[in-house]
């Protein structure tokens, strides 16, 4: 296999984070002497009260997975990793995931509404961490040509924005609803709202796991999106997609998620037969 073709061409990634105590505790309730878990507990609380949902604003979290799956030009998946496992440090995620896109000649990166949470959660804990990103921000390049514009899909493609023609409507149903609009598994047992308390009773891997499911289901949002943007044919679609699941079944056994997903799968297409 060529040199080119085993070029990373998009970088698309998932983010999972948790509330900081800690932080929350020292900024938005200081001199009141509150545990993390007891400050984390009270903002919930407070967040539910004004507006019934309890979901930390990203400004106080902090990254504990971040899975990427590396796709060449052709759009086939090359694999899909999952930044410092079995550790999952969030500086080290951090530094990892902003080393590794320089490394691999700055791809194109792919997510679904990361605009809004993945990608300044990650450049925030940049901020936090000291860890200088100056390639991303590239400031003093042209407007357009700037990596952080909202329109430089040679930067960021974002499939949320794509969608939603740049946030002109409201794609209310999010990934879930885009996965299940192409008969792939969206959701499974663990919800976003989740992860807190996953994170809370040490399981890290299976907040890992469950983040390869949604990396899963943007990589087959992201083919749908390149068919209808006509760079990809029908047939040429079905190819990549049946390439992806056979990566995932001979990965499965390593990989619990994958084998709940691909069950899921296997269900979708059957209902969708019917």
């Amino acid at each position: 296999m060529s040199a080119l073709s085993n070029a990373v061409k998009y970088l698309l990634f998932d983010v999972e984070s948790v509330a900081d105590g800690a932080a929350i505790s020292k900024t938005r309730y200081a001199h009141r002497g509150l545990s993390p878990e007891h400050a984390i507990s009270l903002f919930r609380q407070e967040l539910i009260i004004e507006g019934g949902r309890d979901f930390i604003p990203y400004t106080y979290h902090i990254p504990v997975a971040v899975v990427a799956a590396k796709v060449r030009e052709d759009f086939s998946l090359m694999e899909i990793v999952s930044l410092d496992e079995p550790h999952f440090r969030p500086a080290t995620i951090t530094k990892f995931f902003w080393t590794g896109w320089e490394r691999y000649g700055r791809p194109t990166l792919v997510t679904f509404n990361g605009r809004s949470f993945d990608l300044p959660l990650l450049e925030l804990a940049a901020f936090r961490y000291g860890i200088p990103i100056a390639s991303w921000f590239n400031i003093h390049g042209k407007t357009y040509e700037q990596y952080r514009n909202r329109y430089n899909l040679q930067s960021h493609v974002d499939l949320h924005e794509i969608l939603t023609n740049f946030g002109s409507t409201w794609f209310r149903g999010g990934l879930n609803l885009a996965a299940g609009l192409i008969d792939k598994p969206g959701k499974l047992d663990v919800q976003g709202n989740m992860v807190q308390d996953l994170y809370a009773a040490g399981k890290l891997a299976e907040i890992s796991e469950y983040c390869r499911c949604d990396v899963l289901d943007t990589y087959f949002v992201f083919l749908r999106v390149q068919l209808l943007m006509g760079r990809v044919t029908p047939e040429q679609e079905k190819e990549l997609v049946d390439a992806a699941r056979q990566l995932l079944e001979s990965q499965a056994e390593a990989h619990p998620a994958y084998r709940a997903y691909l069950d899921q799968w296997a269900r979708c297409n059957r209902e969708s037969s019917l």
